[in-house]
């Protein structure tokens, strides 16, 4: 009898450092990541390329280039790569350059059979680039005309190799609504993000490929793109081979300075979640199925216990205020992280529509790494093998 309370009162403890770490770290994150304009102004601007992969991106393509070019820095080139577009892509890129002398065009070559198609473009782009600092991001992203100037400020100030940010996420349709907050989320509440760049262990890096800013020095001493030419979520993989290389990284708030919406629609959302979930676990079986708990024990369990009578029983003596203290906390931090990440606040209350859908959809990326292939705008991706730690 002993021996069961015992291991009752382990179970209640660990319960409740699950449910108290969520809202804590979120709060952290609150207060300690910074904006890029929280830095002051460099007395210095090192020359920068702009790299942005393209691949069938004839909606995007003009907003993001022209907001880049409008850039109010003093030395900076903007290096687009056409990556083998079927679409009206190559078309608009021809009719930017010839209006924008700073702009250069460049048609990717065929890909290798070693490499993944986004990673082989961001290849052909470094090797282009001539800048001092070099600045990936995504052709569905816009720039504030101040952005090079407030980023590499904030670069210089913090003496990192790289600089990433999250940016606004912008999301139209429901699907989107559902789905997308739920990364910012994740990414608030289970990373405590200055303590995880201070201990500087790889695996709890987190790097956006919205937005990368490096030192090229480092860039290059960490492998480049060279380094992660079969990884699915490249991005990852680059800061924490910066990290482990003995680069510093830096995530931040880029929020008012880069926005992006990155799927468009229901479906859009979840195979691009698919794609990544699993990856960005290095397609370990056990530590993914320990994230998984981790986000249905801190958000949906101790709403459950609220209006379940028989799981409440199951976990007495647990006392039901507690339980309410809690849940009250797992919303602070969605609140807090949909007050960062600029989404609109009311899309917190669909906590237990989007967290089962998030699950499901990670439950799909497993089984889509079971079947060994996956398509991703046109081009079959090649699994590597699944491990249990």
């Amino acid at each position: 009898m002993n021996i069961f309370l015992n291991l009752h009162a382990l179970f209640l403890a660990v319960f409740f450092s699950f449910l108290l770490f969520g809202p804590l770290t979120a709060l952290l994150n609150f207060f300690t990541v910074k904006r890029f304009d929280q830095y002051p102004p460099s007395k210095i601007y090192p020359m920068v390329s702009v790299l942005v992969p393209a691949r069938n991106e004839a909606l995007n393509i003009a907003a993001c280039i022209t907001s880049l070019l409008e850039q109010d820095y003093p030395d900076f080139e903007v290096i687009v790569l056409n990556d083998n577009s079927t679409d009206e892509t190559p078309g608009i890129l021809a009719r930017l350059s010839k209006s924008h002398p700073r702009l250069q065009v460049l048609h990717g070559s065929p890909l290798p059979e070693d490499w993944h198609g986004k990673n082989w473009a961001c290849r052909q782009l470094d090797q282009a680039a001539t800048g001092e600092l070099i600045l990936f991001t995504d052709a569905d992203t816009r720039h504030t005309p101040d952005m090079l100037r407030a980023s590499v400020s904030a670069l210089l100030a913090e003496g990192a190799d790289l600089v990433t940010a999250f940016p606004r996420e912008e999301v139209v349709t429901w699907g989107e609504r559902l789905m997308i907050p739920i990364i910012g989320w994740g990414i608030f509440t289970f990373i405590p993000i200055r303590l995880a760049q201070r201990v500087r262990w790889p695996v709890f890096s987190i790097t956006i490929g919205q937005f990368m800013l490096f030192r090229r020095a480092a860039y290059d001493l960490a492998g480049g793109y060279s380094a992660v030419k079969t990884s699915v979520v490249d991005d990852i993989f680059l800061g924490r081979h910066i990290i482990a290389s003995g680069g510093e990284w830096r995530l931040l708030n880029g929020t008012r300075h880069v926005s992006c919406r990155m799927y468009r629609g229901f479906g859009e959302a979840v195979g691009g979640l698919c794609r990544s979930l699993f990856a960005v676990f290095d397609y370990r079986i056990l530590p993914y199925l320990f994230g998984c708990l981790m986000v249905g024990l801190v958000s949906i369990v101790p709403l459950l216990v609220l209006i379940l009578p028989r799981l409440r029983y199951m976990l007495q003596p647990l006392p039901v205020q507690y339980v309410a203290l809690s849940e009250t906390l797992t919303i602070l931090s969605w609140l807090l992280a949909y007050r960062r990440f600029q989404f609109p606040i009311y899309l917190a209350l669909w906590l237990p529509v989007c967290v089962p859908l998030f699950i499901a959809v990670a439950v799909r990326s497993f089984l889509q790494t079971a079947v060994g292939r996956e398509n991703w705008k046109g081009r079959l991706l090649e699994r590597t093998g699944m491990h249990w730690l």
